[in-house]
């Protein structure tokens, strides 16, 4: 605990000879290492403590600067060791400084009476006219995210969460306004009612307004030029520059927003990167990426998305308002110009072209293309899933998760291949099969819905399906051994949790054990969801050999059909690679890439053997 004593005779000589002043010299007490003739045209509010003013501070590449506070108004503050406070052109008010810290031409740093630092604000996703159904915390992550997003209406739910919420919220609350060590705040104009975290580096925002800014110095977090956040939270790692305008926001772990974007009731989770566009009351999961200034995100659930130029979201039908919502489910693209009617759900990694209507819903058919042209709706089933896009997106997201490692509040599980994605394999190949089975093969076209399936791509879509099952069972089996799972735990539906992947069965436990008292706190929650994380291997083996069991038609797992399952992955997987590279030599066709930019992706697909090191 660091000892403050009272202003000395002396001290207070050399503070008025350096045009300082105070209504009561009695009310500032100051550390060791305090130096008064570092202090000039400061004016004294109410109380003071001040720490060490007698070091220096690097304000710019290889420029020092003495340590103290030059022209500045102060009530009710404190201040840590070495220190520079300069130019502040209206005043700090209810502020905690911590040490080494950096603060010149600042117009006003308070705290106001009721702050909440952004936390405990009840938002509305996905139903942009919605009663709010997530709450905004410091300690939120994309699972609980979701979860609460997802299950709101379940009133007994609701209510354990909302009490554990606000547990978490009191036991963190702060009296005043902090800003953390070694921040740096230069050229801003208004920060009100915000938590700085330690290493926060902000220049030339216009306004942080009741936020919540949880940097660290191993996470630092940036925040810059022309941006106004209010009523958010941003988490470690996190940039946000260039005249964003955002409220009501969670913009989770190293996450970039920047260029004018704005953003109102929407989240970000875990390496998102929006940039000039819009999003309202918009879910997006780790890896969501928007690039484009006509780009609008509204009334969605996103993950592993990339959104095209001009993508759009109709979420406002006729004239009830704005309550439409649905899910792009995860590793799905929108091409440029790209228009869907919510209500809509769209299956994993499928690609949508057009203006699409008829509120789609191929969850039972992912991988897919859906394409409008006219008034005409196409589905080219499982088309995705032999691309050069997926190939390529699959490989980077791994590589592009720079959240710091000792601390990653969001759980992100790679696998492309899963029992959750599967499982929807499983389906559409039934889907496609009993199509051709009901109209027969001497027919042009199929029907799914509104949705038109040309013959050739329904055939080709079953293959795709095929593949995929054989390349999923054959890599599964080759990570356990072939032997009955120990638990049945895992079979049945699984679900992507935004990030997490998990059987349904796991998820309704949890919320049991929420509604019941079992888990009482947030942290308790989010143990429970990193244990189903580290349980994912044995759950995902459960879920695989019921599905081995079924595919080839038999009760137990022998040497020869082990066999036979290693051949068909070896088989499925040099075919689907074969079917890469003509997607590469097609586009190398057409003019679009350079010879050597194709060469170097067919060494690269040479070289592909095994997923044995890589997410499934």
């Amino acid at each position: 605990m660091k000892k403050y004593r009272h202003l000395t005779n002396a001290e207070i000589e050399t503070l008025t000879s350096n045009a300082c002043q105070s209504q009561d010299w009695s009310q500032i007490e100051v550390a060791e290492g305090f130096n008064a003739a570092n202090l000039h045209r400061v004016t004294f509010y109410g109380t003071a403590r001040l720490g060490c003013s007698d070091g220096t501070i690097e304000v710019s590449d290889g420029f020092v600067k003495n340590c103290g506070i030059v022209n500045a108004t102060l009530r009710n503050v404190v201040i840590g060791d070495d220190c520079l406070i300069e130019n502040i052109g209206n005043f700090m008010n209810n502020v905690a400084v911590g040490d080494h810290c950096y603060i010149s031409n600042v117009c006003t740093i308070e705290t106001r009476p009721k702050a909440t630092y952004g936390e405990g604000n009840l938002i509305s996703v996905l139903n942009e006219a919605g009663d709010g159904n997530l709450i905004l915390f410091n300690g939120l992550n994309s699972q609980l995210a979701a979860l609460m997003v997802k299950h709101f209406d379940n009133r007994h739910l609701r209510v354990a969460l909302e009490k554990m919420i606000n547990k978490a919220i009191e036991n963190e609350r702060r009296p005043c306004s902090t800003i953390g060590d070694s921040v740096r705040i230069v050229n801003t104009n208004e920060i009100t009612n915000t938590i700085i975290g330690d290493g926060c580096q902000i220049s030339g925002a216009s306004r942080l307004s009741d936020c919540t800014i949880a940097s660290t110095i191993d996470n630092p977090i940036t925040i810059g030029t022309g941006v106004i956040c209010e009523k958010s939270i941003v988490s470690g790692g996190s940039t946000i520059i260039n005249s964003v305008k955002m409220v009501d926001c969670m913009v989770g772990e190293t996450c970039e927003l920047s260029n004018g974007f704005t953003a109102a009731s929407s989240v970000f989770f875990a390496n998102s990167y929006m940039s000039n566009g819009e999003a309202c009351a918009a879910f997006c999961g780790p890896f969501t990426v928007s690039h484009h200034k006509s780009s609008l995100l509204i009334g969605g659930m996103f993950s592993f998305y990339n959104a095209g130029s001009a993508t759009n979201f109709s979420n406002h039908a006729y004239k009830m308002g704005p309550m439409h919502y649905g899910t792009l489910e995860r590793g799905s693209k929108t091409a440029s110009g790209a228009y869907l009617l919510m209500p809509a759900n769209i299956g994993t990694f499928s690609v949508l072209f057009g203006k699409l209507m008829y509120h789609p819903d191929t969850r039972d058919l992912p991988f897919s293309y859906l394409i409008a042209y006219n008034d005409t709706m196409y589905l080219v089933p499982g088309r995705n899933f032999a691309t050069v896009g997926l190939y390529r997106d699959i490989r980077k997201w791994p590589k592009r998760d720079k959240r710091h490692k000792g601390d990653r509040k969001s759980i992100v599980n790679f696998d492309w291949l899963s029992p959750y994605s599967i499982n929807e394999v499983v389906r559409g190949k039934h889907i496609l099969e009993n199509l051709r089975a009901a109209s027969g093969d001497n027919v042009s076209t199929y029907n799914y819905h509104e949705y038109v399936i040309k013959a050739p791509m329904l055939r080709k879509g079953i293959n795709y399906y095929d593949l995929a099952l054989r390349i999923f069972m054959g890599a599964v089996l080759k990570r356990h051994k072939p032997e009955a799972p120990a638990s049945t735990v895992g079979e049945g539906n699984w679900i992507d949790l935004s990030g997490l992947l998990l059987p349904e069965s796991e998820e309704q436990r949890l919320i049991n054990d929420i509604i019941n008292g079992t888990l009482t706190t947030v942290d308790e929650v989010q143990q429970r969801f990193r244990a189903i994380d580290r349980n994912y291997n044995e759950y995902r083996w459960a879920w695989s050999h019921r599905l081995i069991l079924d595919y080839y038609g038999i009760d137990q797992l022998t040497d020869e059909i082990v066999e036979r399952i290693h051949t068909d992955y070896i088989n499925a997987r040099r075919e689907w690679v074969d079917c890469i590279r003509a997607d590469a030599e097609k586009e190398f066709s057409l003019g679009d890439v350079e010879r050597d930019v194709l060469d170097d992706f067919i060494n690269q697909l040479d070289r592909e053997v095994d997923f044995e090191n890589q997410p499934l």
